[in-house]
């Protein structure tokens, strides 16, 4: 394999111009991206001149097809994922796959087993667990917070709207009137719970391990569409533990943020704010006073598309970002809406990894 990890993009939409290429701008000197594949000419050539990329095609086959690609990002709408990601992989390639996986066990299934098939390319599943969530982990491991009881994650934001407004100003191009988010049938049935759900769910699986069973609650609150914009999950984990989940897309305020409550202390992290430690001053007394103190991240991991090299670099798959672990967050979100529509706790069969 050359000094330099030759990518190719299939997808050159919003996530491709706003995440992909400026982290993969992170990360220079080990990658770059040589071919990228979308539908729309004038976005085709918007990104390779912004952005440097020597070739463009309108034929995701292409990517898949070129020999002079090690790697390949698959940033489409989530039904064509796993598709792309198998073919990528199938043709000898690292993948690197945006969430959710799929919004079909089917798929998830087909996936985990095309990456049994060819353990030596290396495959990075969305979400990215971060410095701060990394640290998180080895603190439990540690044993900093005690025993963990629970955990309350929530991501959310103002809509799909709001995120192509600015998709469609980066582009040059009218903003969009209609979205496929809102749509039940381009979207795979599914809606926030995938979008934006899936962040909440994943945090709460990286760090409490896999969960056993589901509780949800579903509601269309503002929304044009007719499914979930708004969600609440009760995440029972097989550790004893028990988390909520929680997401809209009704919040322009946004919030990404989660608490880790231990029988000795606490962790919480916020939108643009420190990873802190809240630590009772004393465990017998109700009225202790707790002193919070921030946390040094102790774990370095990168951006997504570093950590991603990284894990290429030793042949190893990603610690949590990987195939089985999405395959099990892509189960526990559907498990969310089955428990919503019919209103009863849905059992998980996967696991994480």
């Amino acid at each position: 394999m050359p000094q330099k990890l030759r990518i190719g993009i299939i997808g050159a939409g919003g996530i491709a111009a706003k995440m992909h290429f400026p982290e993969l701008a992170t990360v220079a000197d080990r990658a770059e991206v040589t071919l990228v594949a979308g539908r729309t000419q004038r976005r085709l050539d918007l990104l390779k001149g912004r952005f440097g990329v020597a070739r463009s095609t309108n034929r995701y086959e292409d990517v898949i097809a070129d020999d002079a690609i090690d790697a390949v990002i698959v940033a489409t709408p989530h039904p064509h994922h796993v598709s792309w990601a198998v073919a990528a992989l199938e043709a000898g390639k690292h993948v690197y796959v945006q969430k959710p996986l799929s919004g079909e066990m089917a798929d998830a299934h087909r996936f985990v087993a095309a990456c049994d098939a060819h353990p030596d390319r290396i495959a990075y599943c969305l979400p990215h667990f971060d410095d701060a969530v990394q640290t998180v982990r080895q603190m439990l491991r540690r044993g900093d917070l005690g025993k963990p009881a629970g955990m309350r994650a929530r991501t959310s934001h103002g809509g799909p709207e709001v995120y192509y407004r600015e998709v469609a100003a980066f582009f040059g191009e009218p903003e969009p009137t209609d979205l496929w988010f809102f749509d039940a049938k381009k979207a795979g049935g599914v809606g926030a719970l995938f979008d934006m759900g899936v962040y909440a769910v994943s945090h709460v699986v990286a760090v409490l391990g896999s969960i056993k069973r589901v509780t949800a609650v579903l509601a269309t609150v503002d929304k044009p569409t007719t499914l979930e914009d708004t969600a609440t999950l009760i995440l029972e984990a097989e550790s004893g533990a028990v988390g909520t989940a929680e997401t809209s897309w009704c919040d322009p305020g946004r919030t990404w943020a989660f608490s880790v409550h231990g029988t000795a202390a606490k962790a919480t992290l916020g939108i643009n704010e420190p990873l802190r430690l809240h630590r009772p001053t004393a465990l017998d007394r109700d009225n202790a006073p707790v002193e919070v103190t921030e946390v040094a991240l102790t774990v370095t991991v990168g951006n997504s598309h570093a950590h991603w090299l990284d894990c290429i670099d030793r042949r190893e798959q990603p610690p949590v970002s990987n195939a089985r672990t999405a395959r099990h967050i892509t189960e526990v979100l559907l498990a969310g809406l089955r428990s919503g529509r019919e209103g009863r706790p849905v059992e998980v069969a996967s696991r994480a990894e």
